[in-house]
Parts: C-alpha cells; structure tokens; sequence
C-alpha cells in the first residue's frame, strides 16, 4: 500500500514564515516598484518634452526606463539572495561569451548614437532604404522602425542605415515630379516641349519656381524620350504625378502627338512582318 500522504506536515514543510516573509517583501517590492517605473518615465518624458527632439526624447527616456527596471530587478534578485557581488563574478565569468554574442547589438548601439547626433532624419520623415519606403516612427537604441505605405512594419538595424544609402524623401519642403515621355520619331519636338510647358503651366499643383524640366533625354528603339519635370510642394508629388500623367494623355491626343510603343517584327514565309 502506498503511504499516505500528510498533507499538513507537506505545508508545514514548504509554507514557512521565512517563505511568506519573502513572498510579502517580493509582492511589496513589485507593487510599489512597478508604478513607481512608470511615475519616472512619465515624469521623465514630460522633462525634456518639447526641449530635445523627438528621437532624442525617446532615447532619454527609454534610458530612464529601462535602467530604472534593472534596478527594480536587481531589488527582486537581492531579496532571493542573488547578490550584486555574485552576479558581478558571474558577468565576469559569461563576460567573453557575451561580448562576442553581443558584438552586433554594440555596433547597432554605436550606429544609433551616430544616427541621433547627426539627424539625416527624423521620426515622421518618410525615407527609402533600398526598396523599401515608409514613414519613420521610432528611432531606438538598435534599430529604427518605418510603416511602409501599404501599412506594413519594418525593422532596420542601425548599422544598415549607416551602411546603407539612405533617402529622406521628405527632407525639403518641395519636390519635383519627374515623368519619361516617349514619343514618336514624327513628331514635332518643338511642339511636344510647348505643350509640355503648357501642361505644367496649367496645373493647380504645380509652383512655378524652380522653374519645370524640360529635357529631351534619348532616341530609343521606339521613339524619343523626353524628361519632364514639374516641381511641387512635397505633400503632393503623387498627386501631381498621377494628375500630369492624365493631361499628358488628353493633350497629346488633341494634338495628334503619338505615343508610341514597342514594334516586333516576325518573319513570316520568308515575309517580314510587323
């Protein structure tokens, strides 16, 4: 037969008083030590709010943040009676280990300090990096993260962005709309430029210094193409692109401007084709 089991004496042997003091002082330390985390970071941000800029102020009181939830850590270690000393012995221990471990996370540290200080952007700045394109909204201590116009998030380490050619899209207060038109070898290019002109003259969004684009750029297999460049304040670049790409359209067919577009020639029974 199996013993039977003392369940009081179990208790008596688990729940001690020296248990349930640490278990109080534990439950005291988190209770007053969580919202107080918090009281500093709120207290912290409302310091350097409006005197840093915005990426400066999440840096400072990210720092706050997280060095006062160590501590608060430390505090619970202490009370399970890891002490500072000990871990200390232990950091030294995992010291090497960590440090080649670690290697990246410094780098991205480092690169982030580089970012902060010479601001090639901000948050709320849209910029492309490679392919990708979106709005920066934090800048942090390893990586920064954009919300791409499509609404997707992304992460980019520090040392990307300070290896990566990076364009802040947003920078300057005005950008110009560029467009390639094509036309045809008949058409009259004297007359394409005027209507051109014309077409970025007429247009609402466009503003009238600097002064459009207006560059035949190439002959090409299938016509000549001409660089158009209409300047626009930067909030309304793709709508100015997407409205002169309509009147291009429109005035070229008023005009009898051709379009054209790419021709394949087939031998056909000893015929060319096209």
């Amino acid at each position: 037969m199996l013993a039977e089991i003392n369940v009081p004496s179990l208790l008596t042997q688990y729940i001690t008083p020296e248990r349930i003091n640490l278990a109080v002082r534990v439950t005291l330390i988190l209770l007053i030590g969580i919202p107080l985390v918090r009281l500093i970071r709120s207290i912290m941000r409302k310091i350097v709010k409006d005197r840093l800029s915005v990426q400066s102020e999440q840096l400072v009181v990210r720092s706050v943040y997280y060095a006062s939830v160590l501590i608060l850590f430390m505090n619970v270690l202490n009370e399970f009676g890891f002490k500072l000393s000990a871990l200390l012995g232990a950091a030294g221990v995992f010291g090497i280990a960590i440090g080649f471990a670690s290697q990246t996370s410094v780098s991205n540290i480092i690169s982030g300090i580089f970012l902060i200080s010479e601001k090639p952007f901000v948050i709320g700045d849209s910029v492309q990096i490679g392919t990708t394109i979106g709005t920066i909204e934090s800048i942090d201590l390893l990586s920064i993260k954009l919300k791409t116009y499509d609404g997707r998030y992304v992460r980019v380490p520090n040392e990307t962005m300070i290896k990566t050619e990076v364009i802040n899209i947003t920078r300057y207060p005005i950008r110009r709309a560029n467009i390639s038109v094509s036309v045809s070898y008949k058409a009259n290019l004297t007359k394409v430029l005027e209507v051109l002109a014309d077409i970025a003259a007429k247009e609402p969004l466009a503003i009238n210094e600097p002064a459009p684009l207006l560059l035949v750029d190439s002959f090409t297999d299938s016509g000549i193409s001409i660089s158009f460049g209409v300047w626009t304040n930067q909030e309304n670049v793709v709508l100015l692109r997407n409205a002169l790409m309509l009147s291009i359209k429109q005035r070229f067919d008023e005009e009898n401007i051709e379009i054209p577009y790419p021709h394949v020639n087939l031998i056909t029974e000893g015929k060319l084709t096209s």
